[in-house]
């Protein structure tokens, strides 16, 4: 998944502000205790984390 298509997902799912928040102040247990930006900018496939902010914020998996 490209960058730009994870950033189009997140704020799709979730709304331009709250996406802009989620981003860098949610801490995503499943990536090791990092936000979602640390993870991203660490190397991890943006699907990872796409997928890891849809279990915790309980986006229906047909969404994924």
């Amino acid at each position: 998944m490209r960058l730009t298509e994870f950033h189009e997902l997140v704020t799709d799912q979730f709304g331009a502000m709250r996406a802009s928040s989620m981003l860098v102040d949610h801490v995503l247990t499943s990536m090791g205790g990092r936000t979602a930006a640390e993870a991203i900018e660490d190397g991890t496939d943006p699907r990872d984390v796409w997928r890891a902010l849809c279990a915790d914020f309980d986006v229906p998996r047909d969404q994924w």
